[in-house]
């Protein structure tokens, strides 16, 4: 027997009979519908009420599971529940109108699932796939059980395949569901699948308000249904209010030729090694726009360097912050790598050290958050700054990261002939990257504090350590403590105590 003579049953007594049925026996009928098994549409009939429920009840678990992604606090981005569900109100009304409430004339009535209930069961079977993906993404969001999300080439395996599953479960349901149809009435039917199959395509997608991009940091990859991207979670590191409106960076031609001048005049102002003396170049790197607090720990760390470490003249800042906008260059990717490749060749790269501070958000995929909404910035990796810093034979690295999960950069980048620290470990977020915000609190105590008092980054490292653990506590950090990170190579161990007892020996930056 063929499915459409298995359905018209079905389909049949869905057109005769009414009246309501306990909620459950939806949710039954399309989680059958959502492994391709035909549902028993008997006495199931889609009413205005039962499909804004539907419909709320899909936007209620999204937001719920984007909560349950986010490690530690987070803070609610209440202007994000405005995002994404208008449309398929109007779209699901406007089918109701159409096809639901309008017998097509000249057509005898025929049996058949009248629009309002297939378009209710196709939020149904939504529900069940909201369900479905947000337990499948959860464990490898959170590392449950040593499970991480797939990277490169692999990255968006799981989303197409729960979104092609989805949609291959939703397309046959209308087939099977319209087989009793007349001809009018059945492409009433497949337009309203279509209208629902390209909202299903569309809403995950970046969906975003104009000036209010979401943090990179804090998305989670989008279930395969119509509610995904309605409202974003916050990364756990921005502890503070977040939710404030940035006014969008203005772009335009003078704009861009405005940055490559600025930053090929500053790239040339990079003053030049000075034979026999070990010195020490800086970048400071910081991404993320929508809030002050990178901004303002960029020109801490890079006044600390000049003052402390004698690297003025041999400091460059790159900064995404609409402040900046008119005497710092961009925090680009492709801005950092022009910079390594500059430094390179001013220094000495046998005796002379590269430091680059970096702040930003950061993602426990490894990846440096960077954000400066309409211009497109990549992320950054530990895999590709380690590549640019081989690329131009930078022998001796001081790296210092300043973002949640940061340490996961300390095994790509870490070598005999590099220190690198980082504000928290691999599994747990850093703290004090609101809007409210002054500094991190690994800035704040790592540069701010304690190497105004000492040379030794290894020192100051381990000072912070106890002050941020304090701190966090005094702050009600709930995910535990963030636990700052160090690895020092032997060689460069050596190099910095040279160049500590140099600048000791000098009274460099003493006050």
């Amino acid at each position: 027997m063929s499915e459409m003579e298995l359905a018209a049953p079905h389909v049949e007594a869905a057109a005769k009979q009414g009246g309501r049925v306990p909620p459950w026996r939806w949710i039954v009928q399309g989680a059958r519908s959502a492994v391709f098994l035909v549902p028993d549409w008997t006495g199931l009939r889609g009413t205005p009420l039962l499909l804004a429920g539907t419909c709320a009840a899909v936007f209620a678990m999204a937001i719920a599971f984007s909560r349950l992604y986010i490690v530690g606090p987070a803070i609610f981005q209440w202007y994000m529940l405005g995002d994404g569900w208008l449309p398929v109100v109007l779209v699901a009304w406007g089918c109701w109108l159409a096809s639901g409430r309008i017998a097509p004339r000249g057509e005898p009535s025929t049996p058949g699932v009248d629009t309002p209930s297939l378009l209710t069961m196709l939020w149904v079977q939504s529900l069940v796939f909201t369900l479905i993906s947000s337990l499948a993404y959860l464990p490898m969001i959170q590392r449950i059980g040593g499970l991480h999300w797939p990277t490169g080439a692999l990255t968006h395996v799981p989303t197409i395949v729960l979104l092609a599953w989805s949609l291959a479960a939703q397309i046959r349901l209308a087939m099977v569901s319209t087989s009793g149809a007349g001809r009018l009435r059945r492409a009433g039917l497949l337009a309203t699948l279509v209208l629902a199959v390209a909202l299903d395509l569309a809403l995950p997608l970046n969906y975003r308000s104009p000036g209010k991009p979401q943090h990179a940091a804090a998305r989670a990859p989008e279930p395969a249904n119509p509610a995904s991207g309605a409202v974003a979670g916050q990364d756990a590191d921005a502890d503070e209010d977040a939710g404030a409106d940035f006014p969008a960076l203005k772009l335009s031609q003078e704009m861009f030729e405005h940055q490559q001048r600025l930053l090929a005049t500053q790239l040339d102002a990079i003053a030049p090694q000075r034979p026999g003396v070990a010195d020490m170049y800086a970048i400071t790197f910081a991404p993320y726009a929508d809030v002050d607090v990178f901004m303002r720990e960029s020109a801490v760390v890079a006044g600390v360097m000049e003052q402390r470490f004698d690297t003025r003249g041999r400091t460059l800042q790159l900064v995404n912050n609409l402040k900046t906008t008119d005497r710092l260059p961009w925090a680009t990717p492709s801005n950092l790598q022009r910079a390594i490749a500059r430094m390179a060749q001013r220094m000495d790269r046998d005796n002379d050290i590269l430091f680059i501070h970096l702040t930003s958000h950061g993602g426990a995929d490894g990846h440096l958050a960077a954000e400066f909404f309409p211009l497109a910035v990549d992320e950054l990796t530990p895999q590709t700054l380690r590549r640019w810093l081989d690329d131009a034979h930078v022998r001796n690295r001081v790296i210092s990261i300043s973002a949640c999960f940061s340490g996961s950069w300390i095994a790509p980048l870490a070598n005999d002939d590099t220190l690198v620290m980082t504000a928290a470990d691999a599994d747990h977020t850093s703290y004090g990257c609101g809007s409210k915000s002054t500094l991190t609190f690994f800035g704040q105590a790592m540069y701010d504090e304690q190497l105004r008092h000492t040379w030794s980054f290894e020192g100051a490292h381990a000072a912070s350590r106890k002050l941020i653990a304090q701190r966090e506590k005094e702050a009600g950090k709930t995910d535990g403590y963030s636990n700052p990170q160090i690895s020092v190579g032997p060689r460069i161990r050596e190099r910095l105590k040279a160049v500590e007892a140099r600048l000791a020996a000098s009274g460099t930056g003493v006050r």
